[in-house]
């Protein structure tokens, strides 16, 4: 999700969603963002990530909403929802019970941005994650620092331990990619891959 300005630059969702929240829009965007990726999910035999908060979670209408696009596509078994969690979450059976629910329509989760904040081994296996995405303030200096270094590999080994799958994020360069590849890690994202790009079958 991106806004365009009048000159038509880019504008990053880091930008705005705070104030989409204090003026009540963040539901409408969220929804919208839901109806998009929907298409995409239907149009594609590609794995599709979503991003969901615990907010989102607990707002009764988004869920219902969630749960009606689930039921009318056919591709769920290709949908991963990423939990975006950077303060906590309060709620946390509510949320857990979301989790089964979606896992009923073959959904997986993944737990964005691990390995800062609230971020704990406890926290994934209650929520009995699929994947792990590893900070980028970690990534893109395991090349130079040995204290992310080996938070990375700790991260890993007990992944591997519990058959979660993990993907590292902020791969800007090859030196990076070279200590991911390394380290084990399943997936990588970042420049060095591929830039943010809009679809436009949306």
């Amino acid at each position: 999700m991106r806004l365009i300005d009048e000159e038509g630059k880019t504008i990053s969702p880091y930008l705005f969603l705070d104030i989409a929240k204090q003026s009540k829009l963040y539901p409408q965007i969220t929804k919208r963002v839901l109806e998009k990726a929907f298409v995409a999910v239907n149009a594609t035999d590609k794995k599709i990530s979503i991003n969901i908060t615990a907010e989102d979670i607990l707002n009764t209408n988004t869920k219902e909403f969630l749960f009606n696009q689930l039921k009318d596509s056919n591709n769920t078994q290709n949908i991963i929802f990423e939990l975006v969690e950077s303060e906590g979450i309060e709620s946390f059976d509510e949320v857990k019970l979301f989790i089964e629910k979606i896992k009923t329509f073959g959904c997986q989760i993944a737990i964005d941005d691990f390995g800062t904040g609230y971020s704990n081994f406890e926290y994934l296996l209650k929520l009995e994650a699929d994947i792990i995405k590893i900070d980028g303030s970690l990534i893109r200096q395991i090349d130079t620092n040995q204290n992310s270094y080996n938070v990375v590999e700790s991260i890993v080994s007990f992944a591997k331990k519990n058959k979660i799958k993990t993907v590292a994020e902020f791969v800007a360069t090859k030196e990076i990619q070279e200590k991911v590849l390394s380290l084990g890690i399943d997936f990588s994202q970042g420049y060095l891959l591929g830039e943010p790009q809009f679809w436009e079958g949306l």
